[in-house]
Formats: structure tokens, sequence, C-alpha cells
């Protein structure tokens, strides 16, 4: 990961005048998007952080066109814009669905499943920051084991794991999933580029870091997106045709380095952190014996 892989766009779509926090990672993750995608791009942004950000009717800090819709909707519409599109001939536009880990993960789930068994040619990308954030740093199925948040607090911690939403992705053989990380913009983009000329449904995972919900520095946002990967707890892969490739295939970080940097985390016992570091490092040999799967 140290060298150029990919020869990153100049251009930048994204806007001036976005309404994101101090610290916040979606911005970013928004930049290198529209970088691999290009102009010829239409977002679908189900409820969540992003549909503040973006601006107050009527500006938009996007670039490309936007339809902002319910949360539990964006497969659907995404579906339906890319249906509208071919009729008229449109085959070099992109439909994107930028959703939440809340509009993934749990709300709009059935949507997302339902275009993924009939391989809809859409991309659907979640920014994962763990937790509803819009509405208040409530738990989703997205947060850690043990996390804080405000519908979990201290004195009851999340205490089931986070759901593998990129392996139930793997269940439904749709031709493309990838992992990516504002910390590598390389990688990011590179993977969004890809996706952009693959046919059918495929699947981009973002984790990124929330200043205000995980109790961080909002200075060291892009170094904690850094830990997630170095320690194996956000691994760096693709899925092209069932076969998955690890992009980032070092793990050489301890899972305590980036718990420290988080205030969700402050109140875990040395024994939760061995228990963690148990399951990452399990975690990550599933992933190095599928990767051996011809």
């Amino acid at each position: 990961m140290n060298k150029r892989i990919f020869e990153i766009p100049e251009e930048d779509i994204l806007c001036k005048g976005h309404m994101a926090c101090i610290g916040c990672g979606v911005p970013l993750a928004m930049k290198f998007m529209l970088k691999g995608l290009g102009r010829k791009t239409i977002l679908v942004v189900p409820a969540s952080c992003n549909s503040v950000i973006d601006g107050t009717y009527p500006f938009s800090a996007s670039g490309v066109p936007l339809v902002h819709v319910p949360i539990a909707a964006a497969a659907a519409i995404a579906s339906g814009i890319r249906a509208g599109l071919d009729m008229i001939g449109d085959i070099e536009t992109t439909v994107a669905a930028w959703a939440g880990d809340g509009g993934t993960y749990d709300i709009g789930f059935q949507a997302l499943s339902g275009a993924s068994e009939r391989n809809e040619n859409i991309i659907y990308v979640c920014y994962d920051n763990e937790a509803y954030m819009n509405t208040g740093i409530h738990r989703s199925s997205a947060s850690p084991f043990l996390a804080w948040t405000t519908t979990t607090p201290l004195s009851s911690p999340k205490n089931v794991p986070k759901k593998n939403i990129d392996f139930i992705m793997a269940e439904h053989k749709i031709p493309y999933i990838a992992t990516a990380s504002i910390a590598f913009p390389d990688d990011f983009i590179k993977k969004f580029a890809t996706a952009k000329n693959i046919r059918g449904m495929r699947f981009i995972h973002i984790l990124i870091p929330c200043q205000a919900g995980w109790k961080t520095n909002p200075s060291k946002t892009v170094k904690i997106a850094r830990l997630a990967v170095q320690t194996g707890i956000f691994p760096l892969f693709e899925i092209k045709s069932g076969k998955i490739t690890l992009n980032y295939n070092e793990k050489d970080v301890p899972v305590e380095e980036y718990f420290k940097l988080q205030g969700r985390f402050s109140h875990l016992k040395k024994k939760d952190i061995i228990n963690i570091q148990r399951d990452v490092d399990r975690n990550w040999k599933r992933i190095i014996k599928l990767t051996k799967v011809v």
C-alpha cells in the first residue's frame, strides 16, 4: 500500500459548503467515491447523516444529481431510476445508493437483499459509522461488541457482535463486493472505478469514524480509519465473482491501539480486549483461508 497503484483524478466533484461536523469522514468518502465514478452519476440517499451533510434545500454540495428517499427504500428507488435510464437508452449514467449502516444493515436491508437477488445494475454503498448517528447515536446492528451508544450505555454496552454484512452480501452471489477506507485513497478510488465498469449489483462497504459518536479527537479521523485496517478489525478486500482478494495483507497492530483513541470503548477491561483480539485474529485467519479457495 506504500506505492501509488491508481492515478487519482484531479477534479473534485464534491463542492464546498457541505454541512458535516468537524472531523467527519463522510465528505472525504463522498469526495473519493465521486472521483472514482465521475460526473455521470445519480446518487440516491436515504435518511442519514448525508441528508444533512449535503446541505439544506435548495443547496446541494454533491455536484451530481441527488435524490433524497425514505430510509427503507434506497435500493428499490435506485433500481427504479436505473430502469428509467435504461428505457431512454442511457447506459452511461451510474446509479449509486449511498446509505448509512442503519439504512443498510437494518431498516433498508429488505430492499437491498431484494435488489441483490434480482442482480439490479446499481452500486450500493454503505458508509458505516456504526450507529444511528443522525438521530442521536443509537445502537444499530453495525455497532461493535461492547460499544457505548446512547441506547447501550456504560451500564449495559452492546452485548452481541457486529453483523457481518459483507459475507451476508456475498451469499447473494452478486458480481462485486468490496471494503474501502478513507485512509487508503488509492485503493478506495480504484474500487469505485472498478465497480463502475461492472454490470449488475455491486456493494461497497466503507468504515467511517464519527468524532461525536465514537468520542474521538476530530483531528484523528483518518488515523483511526487506518488503525481499523492495520489491526484487522476492518480488512480491505474485494470479492469478484465469488473469489476474495485481500488488498492490505498486514495485520501488525494490536486492537488496543485502535480502542484507546475512542471514548466509546473507554470502559473496556483488559480481559475484554484480549477476547476481542482473539475474535479479530480468528476472523482474519478465516479471510486468509478464503483467499486460497479457488
